[in-house]
C-alpha cells in the first residue's frame, strides 16, 4: 500500500491533522501525526485513534506501523528545540 494512501486514510479520521507517512517497502510504515484530538490523551489512546483510521488494514496490508502522535504544542516544542540546536 502506497504511503500516500495511508496518509489520506489517517487524515480522513481527524479534523485538521498534519500527517506524514513513510515506507521503504510499502508494508512497514512510520507515521507522524500531529492533531488537536491528542490533547489530554496518553500515548496508547493516541495510537488507538490512528489505528481506528486504518481499520483492518493494520496487520494485513500494513504489516507494521510506527506512530509518533503529538499535539500541535508538542510538535512546536520539538521542532523549535531542533531549530535552536541547528
Amino acid at each position: 500500500m502506497d504511503p500516500l494512501e495511508v496518509t489520506r486514510l489517517i487524515e480522513a479520521g481527524f479534523e485538521a491533522a498534519t500527517v506524514n507517512v513513510e515506507s521503504d517497502d510499502n508494508t512497514h510504515y512510520g507515521a507522524l501525526v500531529v492533531a488537536t484530538e491528542f490533547e489530554g490523551k496518553r500515548p496508547l489512546a493516541r495510537h488507538q485513534l490512528v489505528y481506528k483510521c486504518l481499520g483492518s488494514l493494520v496487520g494485513n496490508e500494513i504489516h507494521a506501523l510506527s506512530i509518533t502522535a503529538l499535539t500541535p504544542a508538542e510538535w512546536q516544542a520539538r521542532t523549535s528545540g531542533e531549530a535552536d540546536r541547528g
